[in-house]
């Protein structure tokens, strides 16, 4: 009987590991996109096609609009395991330093150019640095070109920055560059950025213009300057959890993230066209700036990046000679 019962026992317990062992993992993929933002298109569809393809082995669950925290919050989270992927953008910069390569204005040309800095500077150059610091990217999409909008007045030059209560992401480059130009930036995480627009904390702020009208910003701003001051891309991350997962997991989540990259490319040129007109339609006051004016008063963000980062002359001498002939 004794024998019997431990049988039994064994069984129930090597049964409870089969069903262990059957259930699903949840792949956290936390990002601050709001809905109808880039970040949500993408990063829907790439949980769409990975879960097609793990089928039923692992999930990808995502959780946009800061659900589980700012930028800032989710590289800690990242670190820490409580989030499986995430999805920075300027907020790498506080990472290390070589990442403030996409904070220099008017550096990279095109989408075609991003194409080619991802292929032949991010990965072989940034990649190792970010896992030197505990983060594993395995992807490289997008946050676009960023936009100026305010309600003090159209910005054509920099000196009509002058004064202005500008928002910007969390991270040192941003704030030193718009102090160059003569504003007041502040850095404040996105999902606080309407409110602060709203009451006057702030006057404007900077970002893509999909991001921009999924935050529902041209509701509380007068004036939509198009500056293309700075191209970001976005970078899918793991963090301490990666190793954790299984070979099989991680394969299917890189290749798709590596898949999905010339999507959100497309997805950003098409949702920029279709989100400018929609500003309008909006009411904002739309205007070209100086571009050159612009770029005369960038020097001093350049200078600094090359006397502080190291290797930054070298990045910057590579990413220009893939620029297109112009």
């Amino acid at each position: 009987m004794k024998s019997l019962k431990v049988g039994l026992v064994a069984l129930a317990l090597l049964a409870g590991v089969g069903h262990a062992s059957a259930q699903e993992i949840q792949i956290k993929f936390a990002h601050v996109g709001e809905p109808d933002s880039l970040f949500a298109d993408v990063a829907q569809e790439y949980a769409k096609r990975a879960n097609e393809k793990l089928a039923g082995e692992a999930k990808v669950v995502v959780y946009g609009s800061s659900q589980l925290g700012g930028d800032s919050e989710l590289l800690k989270k990242l670190k820490l395991g409580t989030v499986d992927l995430a999805l920075p953008s300027t907020v790498m910069s506080s990472v290390a330093p070589q990442f403030a390569l996409f904070e220099m204005p008017y550096l990279i040309a095109d989408r075609d150019h991003m194409a080619k800095v991802r292929d032949e500077v991010v990965r072989p150059q940034l990649y190792p640095v970010a896992e030197s610091r505990g983060y594993h990217i395995i992807g490289v999409w997008e946050n676009g070109f960023r936009q100026i909008t305010n309600n003090v007045r159209p910005i054509k030059t920099p000196a009509d920055l002058s004064g202005i209560k500008l928002r910007v992401p969390q991270g040192v480059w941003r704030v030193e560059m718009f102090k160059s130009y003569g504003a007041n930036p502040s850095p404040m995480a996105l999902s606080e950025v309407f409110v602060a627009l709203q009451t006057g904390a702030m006057d404007g702020q900077e970002n893509p213009l999909v991001q921009t009208y999924a935050s529902r910003l041209q509701e509380v701003q007068k004036y939509l300057s198009l500056s293309d001051h700075i191209y970001t891309p976005a970078f899918v991350t793991a963090g301490m959890s990666w190793n954790r997962l299984p070979q099989h997991v991680r394969d299917v989540l890189q290749e798709t993230a590596v898949e999905m990259e010339p999507y959100a490319l497309e997805q950003g040129a098409k949702l920029d066209e279709e989100t400018l007109a929609k500003m309008r339609d909006a009411g904002l006051q739309i205007n070209e700036v100086d571009r050159q004016a612009f770029i005369d008063a960038s020097k001093p963000v350049y200078d600094k990046f090359i006397k502080d980062v190291d290797g930054g002359q070298e990045m910057l001498d590579k990413v220009r000679e893939l620029q297109p002939a112009s």
